[in-house]
């Protein structure tokens, strides 16, 4: 995907690398979303059940409403040293760019309020408004502190070990988490944790929703910009969805797929969902929660 170059006044960036950070079991919020994947895989080499990790980090205690405002973070100078690092950081940092004005404009057609999430580049580990922040988990959004919480390192997981090459597969890493912040602002995530609260057993199917929600609103953004889209780059998100589907994971980690043990979402279903915002482009359109039986 051929994006423009950051604005380094539309970003807002914090910086974890070398600065140590929190540890213990992690509270991850907003959904999990594409760090599932190192979560399963460090569940497989350390001999543990991965869907039990998942559910775990999953859980509804992190899906928290968060404070008006954008978050405090740096933005101008001080972050674009941050996302001139290496390229994967200048990467980030270029998409971050595009989906903060893709949905700035999406949110002021709706007449509705927008605020910037911020980005948290971090290395091995760090901490976030929603516990500690650990490269076994991936890529993760906070709702606590509006934070999209990313150690590079996951690309080059997502190469080597995933079979989820391309640029526009490391940029649906970003703009899924994104996916989350909509949900966020617009209220979305509150009503789930609300719904889960009330009804602990449809828990799974409620977080299947909203999945596949942030994989429709992924592809909202990349339906926006299609004219930076570059031949092969829809097939490059389709496979990054299908290799996180729950099914795969359950797979691969030698386990019968269970769909009543789904907290994402099949292969089918993320790749169903990802092309649904692709072909649409309108935020309208990836309402899962309508189409698969709501709360």
């Amino acid at each position: 995907m051929r994006l423009d170059n950051f604005d380094p006044d539309d970003v807002n960036i914090e910086d974890q690398r070398g600065g140590g950070g929190g540890m213990g079991l992690p509270g991850v919020g907003g959904g999990l979303g594409l760090g599932v994947l190192l979560l399963a895989a460090g569940a497989w080499a350390l001999g543990f059940d991965p869907m039990t990790v998942l559910n775990l980090a999953g859980g509804e205690q992190a899906r928290v409403e968060a404070p008006a405002g954008d978050a405090p973070a740096r933005s101008g100078k001080d972050a674009a040293s941050s996302c001139t690092i290496d390229q994967a950081s200048r990467e980030s940092c270029n998409a971050l760019s595009s989906l903060n004005k893709t949905w700035r404009q999406l949110f002021a057609a709706g007449g509705k309020d927008f605020a910037k999430p911020k980005l948290v580049f971090y290395s091995s580990r760090g901490s976030s408004g929603c516990g500690a922040a650990q490269s076994a988990m991936g890529p993760f959004y906070c709702p606590a502190d509006r934070g999209i919480y990313l150690d590079t390192d996951f690309y080059r997981e997502m190469d080597q070990k995933l079979g989820a090459s391309g640029s526009f597969a490391r940029d649906y890493v970003i703009a899924h988490e994104y996916g989350h912040h909509v949900q966020n602002l617009r209220g979305v995530s509150a009503k789930v944790s609300a719904a889960e609260r009330a009804n602990p057993d449809a828990a799974n199917r409620y977080s299947v929703m909203l999945e596949l929600q942030a994989d429709c609103y992924a592809g909202v953004w990349a339906a926006k910009n299609r004219d930076r889209m570059e031949a092969g780059d829809m097939e490059s998100g389709l496979n990054a969805a299908h290799q996180i589907g729950d099914d795969v994971l359950m797979k691969n980690a030698g386990r019968t797929p269970n769909e009543a043990a789904f907290t994402h979402g099949s292969a089918a279903q993320r790749m169903q969902w990802l092309r649904r915002g692709m072909e649409t482009g309108d935020p309208g359109k990836c309402n899962t929660f309508r189409e698969m039986g709501g709360m």
